[in-house]
């Protein structure tokens, strides 16, 4: 991942099926689902912008979103028990070009 991407929390309330699997679908798409309404994405701010313009044009009024962005001293302070097991960042490959 690039250095300037971190991890958000997305949760989600979308209360018309045709919508809600849609909306599921794209986050899959994105992150990791942690429970049946929440995701876990870690991406760039760029992407992040490109995730929430999709979800703007599949999600009407009633439903609801919310993008929760975690700093990384936050995400290092995650509780949890089950589920998803580690929220390290992945370190970028190094190569070596002789």
């Amino acid at each position: 991942m690039s250095a300037d991407s971190k991890w958000y929390l997305i949760s989600y309330d979308v209360r018309e099926p045709k919508r809600l699997r849609r909306t599921m679908k794209l986050l899959k798409s994105f992150g990791e689902r942690i429970q049946y309404s929440v995701f876990r994405v870690h991406c760039t701010g760029r992407q992040l912008e490109r995730l929430h313009w999709e979800l703007t044009r599949i999600m009407e009024d009633e439903d609801f979103l919310l993008i929760v962005g975690l700093c990384p001293s936050c995400h290092a302070r995650i509780i949890q028990k089950g589920g998803i097991t580690s929220w390290i960042e992945e370190e970028e490959p190094s190569y070596v070009i002789a």
